[in-house]
């Protein structure tokens, strides 16, 4: 899909999102994972037995998913289920998982609360990991599904013609109100973060391109800060994850690195016009995640910029 077409695509995701409570957001889910993943099994509700303590199981990666979205979240009721879940599926389906995926509608982020009791029981539960799968996560399956794909499990056409959109990434506004606030004019001369050149050169990075991203990493510091501890930092994870796969989509469809790099900054900001100074703010947020290799590649420790051509993905 175009960037206009992901950009409409994720509107509708989020309008479908919000009304979704209860069976009506795990039908949705099992039409998500199903369409995602052939190993998906969409496990419903059978007589007296129920689920077994499973909404949902991947074959291959050995994954169980437990769906909790009410209409009226209560931490202390949210707790309450993802205990009962737990033990149903450690006493029901023993053997069948590694993997245990707590999912939920809550488009705010997780509750503080609930983030304690899922990181105790990777304590008490271990070797059992434990994953939770938000509006971010489901996002990013919907970002890997082909327009037909997207589209059935959306319910709604995807327009091939271009949208002009003026709207940024929602998971970034905060960050971006951040740098705004507090972003001042750097010295010329302070020392750059310690990003080895040979990562420009590496992915043909040059001239304009390579200087945008210079000048954001003089301010890429306040990007850590902004996601320095507690939940944030879960956030900031799931954030550089949403880049990454978005950036390996890109460099599919494009072999130009200035191209791939404007369609990311797009990615910030919509394709609408933005004032220069959010500009900036953008190319601070790309040089940031530039920075951890969540966007571009690091080239190999045997690679030498004399190389005359870059390493092909």
């Amino acid at each position: 899909m175009k960037f206009e077409q992901r950009m409409y695509a994720r509107i509708r995701f989020l309008d479908v999102l919000y009304d979704l409570y209860e069976a009506a957001f795990e039908d949705f889910f099992h039409k998500l994972m199903c369409a995602r993943h052939p190993d998906f099994l969409d496990v419903r509700t059978h007589g007296n037995i129920g689920d077994q303590g499973s909404d949902g199981l991947s074959l291959h990666s050995r994954k169980l998913y437990a769906c909790y979205a009410p209409q009226t979240p209560d931490a202390s009721k949210v707790q309450a289920k993802l205990a009962s879940d737990l033990k149903k599926a450690k006493d029901k389906r023993g053997g069948q998982f590694d993997t245990f995926v707590f999912v939920h509608n809550d488009r705010r982020g997780m509750h503080p609360e609930i983030a304690g009791a899922l990181a105790k029981a990777t304590v008490d539960h271990r070797p059992l990991r434990f994953e939770q799968m938000g509006s971010r996560r489901l996002w990013q399956e919907c970002l890997g599904l082909d327009q037909v794909l997207a589209e059935d499990v959306l319910g709604c056409e995807i327009p091939i013609k271009d949208l002009v959109y003026g709207v940024g990434l929602e998971d970034l506004a905060p960050l971006l109100k951040h740098l705004q606030e507090l972003r001042t004019p750097a010295d010329p001369f302070m020392d750059l973060p310690d990003v080895p050149q040979d990562k420009l050169d590496f992915n043909a990075l040059h001239g304009e391109a390579r200087e945008d991203l210079q000048r954001g990493m003089r301010h890429s510091h306040l990007v850590d800060a902004f996601y320095d501890g507690g939940m944030l930092a879960v956030e900031h994870d799931e954030v550089a994850r949403g880049f990454r796969l978005y950036y390996e989509q890109v460099r599919a469809e494009w072999d130009d690195p200035e191209d791939v790099l404007w369609q990311l900054e797009m990615y910030v900001l919509g394709n609408g016009q933005q004032p220069r100074r959010v500009q900036r703010n953008a190319r601070v947020v790309l040089a940031h995640f530039f920075e951890r290799c969540d966007i571009f590649d690091a080239p190999p420790p045997d690679w030498h910029p004399d190389t005359p051509l870059r390493v092909p993905a």
